[in-house]
């Protein structure tokens, strides 16, 4: 099954165009027409890739980017007509994965997408194993290890755990831990975060009372800092 893309674009006929090109390569497509629409979509529909033009009315690129990367690692193609090498080489070294300068020719798009798309599943091949201090999560054999011990853990519990891991250092936001972990229409179930982070920590840490490796709620999520 193709991946889904989704095109952050305020223009409508440019819109149509990338989903002509996308859907024709046997991508499936979800639209965007400004930064808080993206952002909400990537929460929600949970695509693979963003297409992502400068000039949405409400968010400049860069300040979108350093939006997602506070909590995704989500490709992301940036679709400009700047040819500037300065803004290029800045939008890379914040966040971007690639960058296309227009016109482009659909194959080009495609051939862009489709390497960004093997960059990402080799890196995430690449990295079975998370460690964290005295504790590993092995992604393909599902198990916990802490000080080498095993540990017993619940699917879910791996699930967040993994999620925690991945993004160490990173505020995760209730929603889209939610939406990761229960999926679609979960995301106001905030106990059961609640009710899986204290489990967590009673098996991952020695005193949970006083938290190490998941820090206790923000205003907005958890964080892992192991």
């Amino acid at each position: 099954m193709k991946p889904k893309i989704l095109i952050i674009d305020d223009e409508k006929p440019i819109q149509r165009l990338l989903e002509i090109a996308l859907r024709a390569n046997g991508y499936h497509t979800i639209e965007a027409f400004n930064a808080k629409e993206g952002l909400i979509q990537v929460l929600t529909s949970n695509p693979q890739l963003i297409l992502l033009d400068l000039g949405l009315p409400d968010m400049n690129g860069e300040a979108f980017l350093h939006k997602l990367r506070e909590w995704s690692n989500l490709p992301v193609l940036i679709l400009s007509s700047h040819d500037n090498e300065e803004m290029k080489i800045m939008l890379l070294e914040n966040g971007a994965d690639d960058y296309i300068t227009k016109p482009f020719s659909s194959g080009e798009l495609i051939a862009r997408i489709k390497a960004t798309l093997r960059r990402v599943e080799a890196q995430n091949n690449s990295c079975s194993i998370i460690e964290s201090e005295n504790l590993t999560l092995d992604i393909h054999n599902h198990t916990i290890h802490l000080n080498e011990e095993e540990l017993k853990c619940t699917p879910k519990e791996f699930e967040l755990l993994k999620l925690l891991m991945k993004h160490k250092g990173k505020v995760l936001t209730y929603n889209w831990l939610l939406k990761e972990i229960w999926g679609v229409g979960y995301q106001q179930e905030i106990h059961y975060l609640r009710i899986f982070v204290k489990q967590l920590r009673q098996k991952i840490e020695p005193n949970p009372s006083r938290p190490s490796r998941i820090r206790t709620e923000t205003s907005i999520g958890y964080r892992f800092i192991g």
